[in-house]
């Protein structure tokens, strides 16, 4: 089968999403600025889309990013250091819940990234631009499914090293990664199943149920019984569910910790810990920037991982990796009551970064320098360089 030509490409360049959370408000006015006097609205409006995804304004940014492909499919990801790989990652549209933002594990890097968009309904290219290795960035979603098995047909024609192969993303969704990993010693994920409304439960209550291709705990909810079953369903209506039986994971003083593990190449690497007064547990509502107490204790869990959480669950993290298949797949997880590591979902778009004020992490540089570090090496080494 004759591989796919490749083609050089100098396409045009955007700010990094990473370095534009470390600008000041003057910086990024000024920035701002200066994209809209460029002539080609490309990358002026991509830009705009990234400053809209990072302040949330979720709406506007897809707008933006829809103009932007309007114009111009491919774009560079800026930087003045003499590049080592030319590294080429495909994307579909949307925001960073749509496609793994690997801009940020690449932050400050000396790896040349482009960034090629794929859009539903429309043929493969028939060209790629020059590259050393690629990413699938495309994450697993039903939005996401016809470019994933586009990129599947097209896997035998690649010229060059894929980086999570697309036939392999879908085990994140949260049913297909139940099935994977219930039977794995020492590893336990609660019963999850995929539904409609006419759907039988099989499972008991407590459950919690989020509508599908939601992230962030965006209409997640604790049900407990068939009447909150029945007012869930016509207060979030949605083609189809995610349901999971609760589990309790509360520790003695009465808090919830959930771990973020970045699993590259089979190596686990720590990203966070969150520790939160409820059981929906995300970094963001957990107060971690106003507790210093709490911050103390992701340090010493972040700066001991090696040593600690890794080692204690080094065969079952080592059969995780086995089982998804992928290169690059973070996983949500804590140590579970009984010993266990509990799971609560794995997924190649999960965040990892280190944009978090240093004056506040002071720990997470260095420590995260260990995955970016890791995955760099995956590159080089996977690309032959």
């Amino acid at each position: 089968m004759q591989a796919i030509p490749l083609v050089e490409f100098t396409p045009p360049t955007v700010f990094p999403m990473a370095a534009l959370l470390r600008l000041t408000p003057p910086a990024l006015q000024a920035l701002i600025a200066q994209v809209h006097q460029d002539a080609d609205l490309g990358p002026t409006y991509m830009q705009m889309a990234h400053v809209f995804m990072l302040s949330n304004q979720h709406e506007a940014a897809a707008q933006m990013q829809a103009r932007a492909l309007q114009h111009q499919r491919l774009y560079r990801i800026a930087s003045e250091r003499t590049p080592s790989l030319r590294l080429l990652v495909i994307m579909g549209p949307g925001n960073m819940q749509n496609n793994t933002p690997i801009e940020f594990v690449l932050d400050g890097s000396d790896i040349q990234t482009d960034i090629l968009f794929l859009l539903p309904g429309e043929a493969f290219p028939q060209t790629l631009p020059q590259h050393d290795i690629a990413f699938i960035a495309v994450g697993e979603s039903d939005k996401n499914a016809p470019l994933l098995a586009l990129l599947e047909t097209q896997m035998e024609r690649w010229p060059r090293p894929v980086i999570n192969r697309p036939q392999a993303i879908p085990h994140c969704a949260r049913d297909s990664c139940y099935q994977l990993l219930k039977s794995i010693p020492g590893v336990y994920m609660a019963r999850t199943q995929r539904l409609s409304p006419g759907d039988a439960l099989d499972m008991d209550f407590p459950i919690t149920l989020r509508p599908i291709d939601t992230q962030g705990g965006e209409g997640l909810q604790r049900i407990n019984s068939v009447r909150e079953l029945a007012a869930y369903y016509a207060d979030h209506p949605a083609p189809a569910y995610y349901a999971a039986q609760y589990v309790d994971y509360q520790s003695a003083d009465g808090l919830f910790r959930k771990l973020r593990i970045v699993l590259i190449d089979g190596a686990a690497y720590i990203c966070h810990m969150a520790i939160s007064d409820h059981w929906m547990v995300h970094y963001l509502s957990a107060g971690m920037a106003e507790s210093a107490e709490k911050r103390l204790e992701e340090q010493r869990a972040m700066e001991g991982f090696e040593q600690g959480f890794a080692a204690r669950f080094k065969e079952p993290l080592a059969q995780i990796a086995r089982a998804l298949q992928l290169d690059y797949v973070t996983i949500d997880c804590t140590q579970g009551r009984d010993g266990e590591l509990l799971v609560f979902e794995a997924d190649s778009r999960g965040l990892i970064h280190a944009a978090d004020p240093v004056h506040i992490f002071p720990y997470k540089p260095a420590v995260m320098q260990k995955a970016f570090d890791a995955f760099a090496a995956l590159l080089h080494q996977r690309a032959g360089t």
